[in-house]
């Protein structure tokens, strides 16, 4: 039906002209569209497996469509529609396969600190001391601090010792007397305090025992970093020997 439009200033109605589509372009169009919208479809499909591959205990290889119950803790590989693995997936770790896993890696940790504190240590040995003579002198420097201590605990044992004698002489002229009392007191903190001299003497001589132990160890591994560190530069060093021919390697002499 055709459609009409009023034109100004003019008495008559002129018919609208209606302009001929080409259908090409829109059918081109769809086509295009569909073909996106049908390309995503597969997308989802190709991404999961057809069938899977799994082996049962007795070893007996399986081809199933789905994962079956007995096999889900099974290791398995999926397959796409050709036939080409995609995904495989291992087997499920039994709780003791679990600890053990655990217990390794705790272990690979404690390793890895060791060694860096062992790095450590070597790095502040080397910056530490220049000689032997260093480390023995750290070395008697701790064991004067200690010594010190005992000589001092001797020597207040020593007093204590002499202040129980008199106290015991005294006892015995006061035996039967009030200030009796008095005296044993004094007695019982004396021997108190002797004990506790007694036990800081044997402390500080094994304290004296480990340092010794340290700076022996220290100078051992000081010697171990140093000719490690020489080592290499002393075997770089060009090597010559007197009255020795050296022959051209073949295609380096001049002609």
């Amino acid at each position: 039906m055709a459609r009409w439009t009023m034109h100004e200033k003019q008495t008559s109605a002129v018919p609208l002209q209606r302009t001929p589509v080409d259908p090409w372009p829109v059918r081109i169009a769809l086509a295009v569209t569909v073909l996106a919208a049908a390309a995503t479809l597969p997308m989802t499909g190709t991404a999961r497996a057809a069938m899977y591959k799994w082996v049962d205990e007795k070893g007996v290889v399986h081809y199933t469509d789905k994962v079956p119950p007995e096999a889900v803790d099974k290791a398995r590989i999926e397959l796409n529609k050709e036939g080409i693995p995609i995904k495989q997936t291992d087997k499920a770790l039994t709780p003791e396969q679990k600890r053990a896993l655990e217990q390794d890696a705790e272990r690979a940790k404690e390793t890895a600190r060791a060694n860096e504190e062992l790095a450590r240590r070597d790095r502040a040995l080397v910056s530490s001391y220049t000689s032997e003579a260093e480390i023995d002198l750290a070395r008697n420097r701790s064991l004067q601090t200690i010594n010190n201590v005992i000589l001092s605990s001797q020597a207040f044992s020593e007093q204590l010792n002499k202040r129980k004698v008199d106290v015991e002489a005294k006892k015995v002229e006061l035996q039967g007397k009030p200030a009796v009392a008095v005296l044993d007191r004094e007695l019982e903190s004396i021997d108190a305090e002797l004990s506790r001299q007694t036990e800081l003497i044997a402390q500080k001589i094994r304290e004296t025992a480990v340092i010794t132990a340290k700076y022996d160890a220290d100078k051992q591994r000081w010697r171990e970093l140093v000719a490690a560190k020489v080592t290499p530069k002393a075997s770089a060093a060009p090597v010559q020997s007197s009255g020795t021919a050296v022959v051209p390697v073949a295609g380096t002499a001049k002609k």
